[in-house]
């Protein structure tokens, strides 16, 4: 409940990195992730079997989730989910973000009932859809093919 009645990093980002927006069509649940990117990216440095330097391209989802907002219209539990989730990732790394899932939103907020995890669904898909955005933006989707590749599955209580 404190998630929802004082979310946490609600609103916009006007000089946003990337937005990510998901929507349930059975429940009217629209929720919109805004993200501040910070670049750590690193190019990787490999050896040939010969010994020789070379380097690899680097690794985008090293870059750092330096400030997060959402919007969300829905209900208790999708802004909750929403916070929640804002709250888990906000300095954590794409990659570490890309990897959270619906059951670390739950953890996080302590329990849904059963017919609101569909909310945490989302909250884990618009962050999921603004890294892919992010990575598209900077030319480099295809070098993600998981995250290429990832659909929003619809949505049922």
């Amino acid at each position: 409940m404190e998630h929802f009645k004082n979310p946490h990093n609600q609103g916009q980002i006007a000089d946003a990195d990337v937005v990510g927006e998901v929507g349930n069509p059975l429940c009217g649940d629209i929720m919109k992730i805004y993200l501040k990117i910070k670049e750590a990216r690193k190019p990787v440095s490999t050896r040939s079997k010969r010994g020789e330097q070379g380097s690899k391209e680097a690794n985008y989802l090293d870059d750092v989730i330096e400030d997060i907002k959402f919007e969300t219209l829905g209900c208790a539990a999708a802004i909750a989910c929403s916070s929640a989730s804002t709250d888990m990732v906000k300095g954590k790394t794409l990659q570490e973000a890309w990897d959270l899932e619906k059951k670390d939103i739950v953890a996080g907020l302590g329990e849904l009932p059963p017919v609101k995890l569909h909310c945490s669904v989302l909250a884990s898909d618009a962050l999921k859809i603004a890294i892919r955005n992010y990575l598209k933006n900077q030319g480099v989707l295809d070098n993600y093919p998981e995250i290429k590749l990832f659909k929003v599955k619809e949505h049922l209580h």
